[in-house]
């Protein structure tokens, strides 16, 4: 038998990168798909990915079937792992409209063009659903957990999951969706609040920050993709839920984010007038900002990966301080002038 090829869309995303060195480390040919882009959107895929020779990038785009098919007629991969996205919850509220037709649709055309091309056989599909399904319903959530989404993200990504169950039962593709608690690394957009707040740490810059209660299960990407691929190997699809199973707010992400750096904060006021500042300068760190709280938020995410420990032998092995301590390293590297690295093979 030959070696085995992967597709990753929205490979030039946190995810796709991370996942596209884990395979790459695995022996596999890798394909990626990604959107035109009138500036260069391949920053994570640099050094070591670009310049290998199993890697090849190809153009696509999850709104275009005929992009969709003529890209699996030509890579003929044995794994596809949708990653491709619109994926801030936040902008959703924003683009609902791109959000569905990207996150819901896109993987509607992705498992037409797996059967138009005949390859429902063939194939094995990984989608990347998301706990924001899960909305405020009790935690910790489970693949038993009542779906209750809060946001056009979550509304699309649900719309996705139940579709991949329905391929899955009517032709027999061999489907798997991930639910995948949050999960981040010094790749994560600047967009999201992990990032944001370890490059304001690292740059001595004064963080402005939403709802500083909202918990989250955080874990690191370099373990989720490694689930994503343990759920093809499988000898039947299914769906696992991927997380810690240990939840933290946003105010402990900025506290554990100083403290790493040897800085505790205290704080100040109440509400929208919260404050946070330096213990031992009284400096001002931290300042709440009314335009990013969410038209409607999600307070509690804590995810039981009872199933994918039990069936998959996955487990998070990083630990939520790790994580910070290695996103505010990260950004303390790139103020220098340095920059952050990863080797193909996960760790």
């Amino acid at each position: 038998m030959g070696r085995k090829s992967a597709l990753i869309t929205g490979i030039t995303g946190q995810d796709g990168a991370i996942l596209a060195r884990f395979l790459l480390g695995q022996g596999y040919v890798v394909h990626g798909m990604r959107c035109y882009a009138a500036t260069d959107d391949r920053e994570r895929l640099n050094g070591d990915l670009a310049d290998h020779r199993d890697f090849h990038l190809h153009l696509g785009d999850m709104t275009d079937s005929a992009s969709l098919i003529r890209l699996l007629q030509t890579t003929l991969p044995d794994e596809i792992y949708n990653l491709a996205a619109q994926s801030h919850v936040g902008v959703s509220f924003i683009v609902p409209e791109q959000t569905a037709n990207v996150n819901g649709l896109g993987t509607l055309r992705l498992l037409e063009a797996i059967r138009l091309c005949g390859m429902e056989q063939r194939v094995r599909l990984y989608q990347a659903s998301s706990s924001e399904m899960f909305g405020n319903m009790p935690g910790p959530q489970n693949e038993e957990t009542p779906f209750a989404p809060c946001s056009p993200y979550a509304a699309a990504k649900l719309y996705a999951y139940w579709l991949m169950k329905t391929y899955r039962q009517a032709y027999g593709i061999f489907a798997c969706n991930g639910i995948l608690f949050n999960h981040e690394s010094p790749l994560r957009g600047e967009e999201f609040v992990t990032r944001k707040i370890a490059r304001a740490v690292a740059r001595g810059e004064v963080l402005e920050l939403g709802n500083l209660e909202s918990r989250r299960d955080w874990g690191h990407a370099r373990d989720y993709v490694e689930g994503m691929w343990v759920m093809l190997q499988q000898d039947a699809p299914d769906d696992y839920v991927l997380a810690t199973g240990e939840a933290h707010s946003v105010r402990d992400f900025v506290i554990a984010a100083y403290a790493h750096l040897g800085r505790s904060l205290e704080w100040r006021g109440t509400g929208v007038d919260e404050t946070g500042h330096c213990t031992r300068s009284g400096d001002l760190l931290v300042k709440i900002n009314p335009d990013f709280f969410r038209p409607a938020d999600i307070n509690h995410l804590i995810g039981d990966a009872t199933k994918a420990k039990t069936r998959l032998g996955w487990t998070a092995k990083t630990h939520f301080h790790q994580l910070v301590a290695e996103m505010v390293d990260a950004e303390r590297i790139a103020v220098s002038g340095g920059v952050w690295g990863m080797g193909l093979a996960a760790e």
